[in-house]
């Protein structure tokens, strides 16, 4: 009980700093690109999206040692296995070092090729555009020499320490860059005040994971045994495999727009994905924050416990992204066209296929999460591979002939083989049951949310002719009525909603008490 309660704790208090963040740094980051815009322009726009893509591609050379070392600290942390502990710390501290260095080298080599993936860049001449990138470069390389602290305030299940400090980041260089934009809006003093002040978050927080855990810092190691590091080493290899899959299906479609569309196209879907990416990153926090909790739940309870809470939180994952999927869906483009003006506006193909690949990540979160909380990295370690292909081969196809669509179709494509497959993996290893259960329950989902949208499209068509203020508050306190109406109508008796239920009443109780 008192590791449930403990569990409880501090996934709480993750969400709550969570979704704290997350508003400040949604607002604020809304708030820059806006100003962004209409200070340097769509062209700068792209290159800041396309620039952002190609640095997360680089960070493929992590290669999943995070991931790896995060699921081994679980067991040491919740066992208060000290020198454990400080045994892979030393072995992550090393391997992020090596990491760093790696990802400055293949960052520089790409250099030269900077104009072959840049189309259209405007007025912008080369030396400008490899200038920006190379702040970028630093930006990313410099981050590795203080993450891997992190791991251990995560696997006690404080993953909010890491909150903070990027949202106090955010908060401060948006405030800064927002100034500069006004008073001087040139790109490059945009740039370093973000590293600047990025730079002076990893010293202090550096210090701070160094004074709240000594442990980091004391010289008195012992190596990992043999059998340990081949382990880690193992679970590596198969989460490298992941990675590169993964890289090919969610982090190539801007260096594709960009290359067969034009740069600043990169910068139109990149609005959209501003918003989707924040409300997100707001519903994300509730899932991320439980997966240490996840970890710790693995293990030191029973599967039957394991699969009762990983079914609710699969619900409460479709509920969450079912909700917000019809609402991007109807609401997206009204508040673009309200803030950036009609010229901005995507055709509604693109919306749709970009909002089906959300909902469908969405619905596989609780996979993912529990799945690298279980350390299960084997079994499916070809397929992301293969995803990753599928991905390339249908984007690059259909790009040319259906422009922006065509790149989500392969989005969504090659995201529907790990909605099939993950289940099964995940049922049959962790579980030991067969999966059916969970495609039939995803079927009456699916059902469900089709059915709310269908409805609230004509509603939308009455209620908001045109775009003002006063009517997209108005349409979304509708979509909140309707969808979540049909919602509880349809699963309001399942155990899942009231293990929610009665987990939100008792704690509204503990509060008033």
């Amino acid at each position: 009980m008192e590791q449930q309660t403990g569990r409880v704790r501090h996934a709480a208090k993750n969400i709550i700093f969570g979704m704290g963040g997350n508003v400040v740094t949604m607002l604020l980051r809304f708030a820059l690109r806006t100003v962004f815009i209409a200070k340097l322009g769509e062209t700068l726009n792209g290159v800041e999206d396309l620039y952002t893509e190609v640095l997360t591609l680089l960070s493929l050379a992590e290669l999943g040692v995070g991931t790896a070392l995060n699921f081994s600290l679980y067991g040491p942390v919740a066992r208060g296995e000290r020198e454990k502990v400080k045994s892979y710390m030393l072995l992550y501290k090393q391997a992020y070092r090596v990491i760093a260095i790696v990802i400055a080298a293949v960052g520089i080599a790409l250099v030269p090729f900077l104009q072959y993936i840049i189309k259209d860049p405007g007025s912008l001449t080369l030396a400008q555009l490899r200038t920006y990138y190379l702040v970028f470069l630093f930006n990313t390389v410099s981050s590795y020499f203080v993450a891997y602290k992190y791991s251990l305030a995560n696997a006690e299940q404080k993953n909010y320490i890491q909150t903070n400090a990027i949202t106090v980041t955010k908060m401060i260089s948006v405030s800064l860059q927002l100034l500069g934009l006004f008073l001087l809006p040139d790109y490059m003093l945009y740039l370093l005040t973000q590293a600047a002040v990025e730079l002076a978050q990893k010293i202090v927080v550096s210090r701070y994971l160094n004074r709240r855990y000594p442990l980091l810092t004391e010289k008195d190691v012992r190596p990992l045994e043999t059998k340990e590091r081949r382990e880690v080493v193992k679970k590596t290899k198969a989460l490298l495999l992941h990675r590169v899959g993964d890289m090919a299906r969610l982090q190539t479609d801007a260096v594709i727009i960009s290359t067969f569309q034009n740069v600043a196209a990169v910068g139109f879907i990149g609005n959209y994905k501003l918003i989707v990416n924040s409300v997100s990153n707001y519903v994300n926090v509730i899932f991320n924050s439980v997966i240490s909790s996840f970890g710790n739940l693995i293990a030191t309870e029973g599967r039957d416990k394991q699969f009762s809470l990983f079914k609710v939180y699969r619900f409460f994952a479709v509920w969450i992204y079912g909700f917000s999927a019809v609402g991007f869906f109807l609401l997206l483009s009204p508040l673009i066209e309200m803030v950036l003006g009609k010229s901005w506006v995507l055709p509604s193909s693109v919306i749709s296929w970009f909002l089906l690949d959300y909902f469908l990540k969405g619905e596989r979160i609780v996979l993912s999460n529990f799945k690298t909380a279980a350390g299960v990295f084997e079994q499916d370690k070809y397929l992301t591979l293969f995803q990753g292909a599928v991905n390339l081969v249908i984007s690059i196809a259909l790009v040319r002939p259906l422009g922006l669509a065509g790149v989500y179709i392969g989005t969504v494509v090659s995201g529907l083989i790990a909605n099939i497959t993950k289940p099964i993996i995940i049922y049959r290893v962790c579980f030991d049951r067969p999966a059916w259960s969970y495609f039939r329950d995803f079927v009456k989902y699916l059902a469900v949310i089709g059915a709310a949208l269908l409805l609230l499209i004509p509603l939308q068509d009455m209620l908001m002719p045109q775009v003002t203020l006063l009517k997209f508050v108005m349409m979304i306190a509708v979509i909140t009525a309707v969808f979540n109406g049909i919602f509880l109508l349809a699963f309001g008796r399942t155990e899942e909603f009231k293990y929610l239920y009665h987990m939100v009443y008792d704690r509204i109780k503990r509060w008033k008490s």
